[in-house]
This record gives C-alpha cells, structure tokens and sequence, in this order.
C-alpha cells in the first residue's frame, strides 16, 4: 500500500507541475473546477488566473496532488508554497500572499492585521483539509506500538529514553522491545503541527506537558524542517520517533504509527475513527469564521475516538480583495469542496462530510 502511494503521489506531483505550465493553455469549456472534468458542485465564476498562497507543509500534499491539479482544470493556477504556518500567515498579513494555509488560527493580537489587510473586513478560518497526526516511529521488528498520552509527553521531555522502559512495555504485552535508545526528531522550524501536538499533549496527558506554541522546545532530541523533513530523518534513523501528519509516514516504508490510548484504551490512527472524533468538534464564535475549539477536541477521551487531528484552515479575507481575486479565492475554495473524496484520502487526509462540510459550505458562498 505505501509503495502504491508513492507512486501515485509521485504521478500526481509531476501532473501538478505539468498543469504550472500548461494552465494558461486551457480553454473556457474547460472552466469546471472538477477533478473528472464534470460540472462543478458549485456555481463558480468565470475567471481564470493564478492565486498565490503559503503555508502549512502539512497541506503539501493535498495541495500538489488533488486540489492544484483539479484546479488547473478550471483554467486557473495554483502556486503554493509549503513553508510552515508562522511563514504562511506572516505573508498573508504583508499582502503577499492571496490566502494562507495553516495549521493554527491567527491569534489574537494578528486579527486586527488581518482586517487591515482585508481593506476592514474579517478574516475568515476555513478548515478545508482534515490530517490525523500520527505518532511516526521506526523500530525494527515492532510493527504495531500502543502508546498512551502520558508515555508520548514524557518520550518528547525526554523522561523515558529507552524502547524497553518499563511504561512502554506495559502498554504492550508480548511484544518484544529492544534495548534502543529512543531518538526524538522535532519540527525545528515555526509550525502549526507542533502547536496543535502540544495543545493535545497539554489537554490529554494532565500535568506533564506545560509547553506550547509553534517552536516546540529543542532540549530533547533533534529538529528538521518541515513535514517532509521530520519523516524522512525518522526514516533514516533507527529507534526515532516524531509527530507529522499521517500522509507523510505512509509515504515511507520504514515508519509506523503507533496506537495511541487517549483514555479508553489504544486507538488506531484510520478515517473511521478520527471522523468520530470530528463528530463531536464544536467551533469557536458565530458567523463563518470557523475556528475549530481544539482544546474541547483533543480533550476526548471516548472509545473508538482518535482526536489528534490538524484541523487545517485557509485563511481568507471575508472581502476586500482586488479585482478577480475574489472570485478566484472562491473559485478554489469551491473546488477544495469538490474534492473532499477518494483521492484526498489516498494522500493520507480525512475528507470532510456532513454537518462539519454544510459549514464549510455556506462559508464559502458568503465571500465576497
């Protein structure tokens, strides 16, 4: 199965740049916003151009493999640059950017920015593109790993730093552990998926972890860049152990994913039970800004539930942009909605449906 996803991520990849080139080429009858070439959802405008957005590495894939190419359908260019949350809303506070893909909301004291930016109107958080965070591992001869909430924050404090540590071993009967010693590799840049796994290691593992933020704390073990970077040096290392969406570690056939017991017993990482986790994700606020209220999420401790989930947003002006701008935002927000399906699942996400979709649907068609 992860060679069969490498292969096609690598097809789609190469489709993604060709579309780069050649979107300009594309005709009006082509103006479709679906990934088959039929008829959009959605009613989209006729425009077409190129629409710049920055951020989150962990939307790389998706972007590069199902929602560029699908857009590139319509006639129009997506150039994204997968350089981390913190980068992403920096660019799209400057202006530089038409919208910003990140696995955190703006904070408190960015919101006016971003209404400044947006010419007085709101900036909007639209959790457009759904990735479990797998705890990735690569252990010779232990290929299924339970571990609970506690156990993972004190491994990433650097507490327990051996494979065979008693708290690991009774989580996991009859599985022979090794006497390895356990190699920690953090995101070393500024990045969204660091701040939401340390708001769940807060909210679910009690008093041992009391950090947060997009820099996760460098004491213990050694940082890489990006998504990408993280799963390749855990790839590359035996006995290490990192945090990154979970599309990244099927991609490699040297890493696992560990079962994490959130309180009700050992949970695997699949779309059936992070989607009853999301079942029960409230949002922040009124109106369509939708800042999923993380902390009630990765609190859930229910059986069946894996809550550990980036719930990741484009950041958009509600209104204010410049000529077809506008239009062109809406346009690819209509055709992320389009492709909520098999192919996002391939990439590892979790395809958005039912109420959770509706909200993101009436969102969408209220910019402006």
């Amino acid at each position: 199965m992860k060679s069969n996803l490498k292969r096609s991520g690598a097809a789609a990849a190469a489709l993604f740049a060709s579309t780069l080139v050649l979107a300009g080429c594309s005709n009006a009858d082509n103006n479709s916003g679906d990934s088959n070439g039929g008829e959009s959802n959605y009613d989209m405008a006729d425009v077409s151009g190129t629409l710049n957005g920055e951020g989150a590495s962990s939307q790389q894939n998706a972007m590069e493999n199902v929602f560029g190419p699908a857009f590139s359908e319509s006639g129009s260019t997506l150039a994204y640059n997968a350089t981390g949350s913190g980068a992403g809303q920096e660019q799209f506070l400057a202006n530089q950017v038409d919208f910003a893909g990140s696995d955190s909301p703006l904070k408190d004291e960015q919101v006016e920015t971003a209404a400044k930016r947006c010419g007085g109107n709101e900036a909007w958080h639209l959790p457009m593109v759904i990735g479990p965070v797998a705890v990735a591992y690569n252990l010779n001869g232990v290929d299924t790993l339970n571990l609970n909430t506690e156990t993972i924050a004190k491994i990433f404090k650097g507490e327990i730093k051996k494979w065979n540590d008693p708290a690991i071993a009774e989580s996991n009967e009859g599985v022979e552990l090794p006497d390895t010693n356990i190699n920690v590799v953090y995101r070393s840049d500024e990045s969204g998926t660091s701040d939401n796994f340390q708001k769940f290691l807060k909210a679910s593992a009690g008093d041992v972890w009391e950090d947060e933020g997009k820099a996760f704390p460098s004491g213990v073990g050694a940082g890489a860049n990006g998504s990408t970077g993280v799963a390749d040096q855990v790839a590359a290392t035996q006995g290490a152990i990192t945090y990154v969406e979970s599309g990244f570690a099927k991609e490699r056939d040297e890493l696992n994913m560990a079962n994490i017991d959130f309180g009700a017993g050992p949970v695997e990482l699949n779309a059936e039970n992070v989607n009853n986790a999301l079942s029960t994700a409230e949002f922040k606020g009124e109106g369509h800004n939708l800042v999923v209220d993380s902390e009630k999420l990765y609190a859930e401790k229910e059986e069946g539930q894996y809550p550990l989930v980036l719930t990741t947003y484009e950041i958009v002006c509600s209104a204010g942009y410049e000529g077809d701008t506008a239009a062109l935002v809406k346009n690819f927000m209509f055709t992320m909605l389009d492709n909520q399906d098999e192919a996002l699942e391939e990439q590892g996400y979790i395809p958005v449906d039912g109420e959770f979709k509706s909200k993101l649907e009436e969102a969408v068609k209220a910019l402006k």
